[in-house]
């Protein structure tokens, strides 16, 4: 097993180092668009997602060793492309409390919460990390956010049978998403107008506690203008309909749903996007956190499957070309969104 887990970790970060250039044959000079979409693949899809999806890393659970593991594994890839952190560090530290297991309660990361939780006398402790680097960008009074959960929901011993809840779709899919997107930021060579944070969530599956502990205690949150979320963007929902992909958007930046369609035309993108502009989006995943401080989001998902939440959600059963596809397709929405100015189609 562990031979197995080593072998699976020097694949994938060999399929993430950065590749050759190769001198094109055509005298044109490509946009820097098109250097990041040329970065995007599918083996690193498949890497990123093997590994975060093994069965070593026993489902991820926030607080537990395989969502260590995860962590650590995401810092050394941004490390290794020489990102910076948000802050001192690559990881944000937090904690989350609960009370004793049979009695009632949702684990809880506001200090008064904490504090009435800790006046009852036992309860529970769980220590969690978000993952937070940056592109500093030309202007430093605007920020926007990339943001996918690593976490899952762990494995039961007491299953009959398969007990890893693996987590491929939810959300190693979103995560490879992420980290592609960081690369083919870096492949384009230019310095993106807004500062772009890249963030990988921990405890989403708690209740979204990483991306509200972020935005609870983030000193510049008035700063980020946008927010595109990844979470489970790898199944078929309809094995007949295998460009399938919802996309939400805030209803008020119209120019979301805009770009989207643009791109899809002009990169003969492989998808068939559901446009569902959301007055509010404040439901389904780490969206909601920035949709209630009224800040615009995008949110690519590919609707549920029969394996959610299940030990089903295996890296064999993605597709692959539609990760890929998706992933492209988020990667100019998200360039634009760094570059473009969005704020005037607001109502």
């Amino acid at each position: 097993m562990r031979n197995k887990l080593i072998y699976t970790l020097v694949i994938a970060i060999a399929c993430l180092l950065p590749a050759p250039q190769l001198q094109a044959a055509s005298p044109k000079k490509p946009t820097a668009e098109e250097k990041g979409l040329a970065s995007i693949n599918k083996l690193s899809a498949q890497s990123l997602v093997g590994f975060l999806a093994s069965d070593e890393l026993e489902g991820r659970e926030a607080g537990w060793k395989g969502g260590r593991i995860a962590g650590n594994y995401i810092v050394s890839l941004l490390q290794q492309w020489g990102l910076q952190p948000v802050f001192d560090d690559y990881f944000q530290p937090f904690e989350a409390y609960r009370v004793e297991r049979q009695r009632p309660g949702k684990l809880q990361i506001h200090p008064d919460s904490i504090a009435a939780i800790k006046a009852k006398g036992v309860h529970q402790k769980y220590n969690m990390r978000n993952i937070l680097v940056k592109i500093e960008g030309k202007r430093t009074d605007e920020i926007v956010i990339l943001g996918a959960h690593y976490d899952h929901i762990g494995y039961d011993p007491m299953l009959d049978g398969d007990k890893i809840y693996n987590g491929a779709d939810d959300n190693a899919s979103g995560v490879a998403a992420g980290l592609q997107i960081v690369r083919a930021f870096l492949a384009t060579g230019q310095q993106p107008e807004r500062t772009v944070i890249f963030a990988f969530w921990d405890g989403e599956e708690k209740g979204l506690l990483g991306s509200r502990y972020f935005a609870m205690t983030y000193p510049e949150i008035q700063k980020v203008k946008g927010y595109l979320n990844f979470d489970m963007v790898g199944r078929n929902n309809n094995e007949a309909k295998p460009k399938h992909v919802v996309y939400f958007y805030t209803e008020s930046t119209p120019a979301f749903g805009d770009w989207l369609k643009q791109d899809v035309q002009k990169y003969s993108l492989q998808l068939e996007p559901d446009y569902r502009p959301w007055d509010n989006p404040v439901g389904g995943s780490d969206n909601g956190t920035f949709a209630k401080l009224g800040i615009p989001i995008m949110w690519y998902h590919t609707d549920g499957h029969p394996d959610y939440h299940l030990p089903g959600d295996e890296a064999d059963k993605i597709n692959y070309d539609k990760l890929v596809e998706i992933t492209k397709a988020s990667f100019l929405g998200m360039w634009k969104m760094a570059n473009e100015d969005f704020s005037s189609s607001k109502k």
